[in-house]
């Protein structure tokens, strides 16, 4: 496909945020009669789906301490809903399930999500807790849990099959997405604006940039010679200076290869996705030995997209200088940032502590390349802003693919229709000390 001269919108990531966005501000701009897809185009490096959407999990939930995030999430859910045919979604459901460190937290979540209308139950007591869990999985064996939240909305989609989706809708208005072409720079005018982005199969003189790059967002960020550490003001009031605004995380995903309706609840159904976080010592399924004694969390699911029970535990930070972390080749393509022996037995293990059925199932764990790498803030919650006065960027902390319905948010705010939910998320709080409340979950996202 040839290369417009020129273009409104320039959209940057045939993932989860590019063609979300790139989809609902062509429907926005036709609804409007100010234009429609024609006036956007979307590139990409490699392809659809290339990224860390096309090897995402899919787990969509409304597990978040953060009231902010509840509501961005009660928001995409919604979008989740709309089509979930289109969107290979399966609305399953999701259960926090959580020690007593965790408690206080986990009630606050549940309280606020009955004040926002988001459908859940939250269990108490470490009786009532093990009575409930097993109604659902007769096998349920996990010790020292106090609460279970249950939500009743959300679950999990296919990956590549969810993006397919969304750049089918992109395209049904009129969207262009070219792959295989690489952003090289961007032509900036006296005030720093962007008039044109420089690619290796020409330039593209454009009104507007939407950067949904995802791992990569360093990279773009670099490009427009945005600050790699920032000054950010704490809930202490001290300002903490030279901060990294950027950290990766090794992402740390697998699939025990058994018949994902080997997982199936008391009643023959799918269970809702699963998220343990405990302090029990974790023991070892093969020989007994001591894994770890602090807090650690897993979550999984039944799956035949990945063609077994998939899931993950704890992400950790990437040491290495961070001028010196390779992106690319991304995913299961790296030979530094895929999930190795530790992480299966890990897993598995803490499988076989949940629930009988997956005890002694070692063997049966794919040894197949996964896991990826993941770009977040300097507080590990997203940015959604505009730099340069006309480059909008969607970096999402590796929150990403649940949050199908930030597209939508950012089309709409492009279009001048209200950015309530967004407000949160600008760039402005790390200088105003807006943070976000932090949870005592051991995962970096909740």
């Amino acid at each position: 496909m040839a290369l417009p001269e020129s273009i409104k919108y320039v959209v940057i990531g045939a993932g989860i945020h590019g063609l979300s966005t790139a989809w609902h501000l062509a429907e926005n701009l036709r609804k409007a009669g100010k234009g429609g897809g024609a006036d956007v185009i979307v590139l990409d490096k490699s392809g659809i789906a290339a990224g860390a959407s096309g090897i995402a999990c899919g787990v969509v939930r409304n597990n978040y301490y953060q009231p902010a995030m509840r509501r961005l999430m009660a928001h995409s859910v919604s979008v989740w809903e709309s089509d979930m045919e289109a969107f290979s979604y399966h609305p399953v459901g999701y259960m926090q399930i959580s020690p007593e460190v965790m408690h206080e937290d986990v009630a606050s979540i549940y309280k606020q999500q009955k004040e926002i209308g988001y459908t859940s139950e939250f269990i108490e007591g470490e009786k009532d807790c093990m009575k409930y869990m097993q109604n659902i999985l007769s096998d349920w064996q996990a010790k020292g849990i106090t609460s279970v939240l249950h939500e009743k909305k959300g679950g999990y989609a296919n990956n590549t099959a969810a993006i397919y989706g969304l750049a089918k809708k992109a395209e049904s208005e009129g969207v262009r997405i070219v792959t295989g072409i690489r952003v090289t720079g961007f032509k900036r005018d006296g005030s720093g604006a962007i008039t044109a982005v420089e690619t290796d199969k020409g330039n593209i003189n454009c009104e507007q940039v939407i950067v949904g790059v995802g791992p990569w967002v360093r990279q773009i960020w670099n490009m427009l010679d945005l600050p790699d550490a920032i000054s950010i003001k704490g809930r202490d009031g001290k300002v903490h200076e030279n901060v990294p605004m950027w950290v990766y995380w090794s992402l740390q995903e697998g699939t025990l290869g058994v018949d994902p309706d080997y997982q199936k609840t008391n009643d023959g159904k799918m269970p809702p996705v699963i998220h343990v976080d405990t302090d029990a010592p974790l023991y070892s399924d093969v020989d007994g030995s001591l894994i770890t004694d602090k807090l650690w969390g897993i979550y999984y699911k039944p799956d035949f997209h990945f063609g077994g029970v998939q899931g993950g535990a704890m992400p950790f930070k990437v040491q290495t200088p961070i001028d010196k972390v390779r992106v690319d080749p991304y995913g299961p393509e790296s030979p530094e940032f895929i999930v190795g022996d530790d992480f299966a037995h890990m897993w598995v293990s803490a499988l076989a502590f949940c629930q009988k059925r997956f005890m002694g199932q070692m063997p049966k764990y794919k040894k197949e390349p996964s896991g990826g790498i993941g770009c977040f803030t300097a507080d590990s919650f997203p940015v959604f802003d505009r730099f340069a006065s006309n480059a909008y960027f969607i970096a999402d902390s590796n929150h990403g693919y649940k949050m199908i319905g930030v597209g939508k948010l950012v089309a709409d705010d492009i279009c001048g229709k209200g950015d309530e939910l967004l407000q949160p998320f600008r760039f402005s709080r790390f200088a105003e000390g807006k943070l976000h409340p932090t949870s005592n979950s051991p995962f970096p996202w909740s």
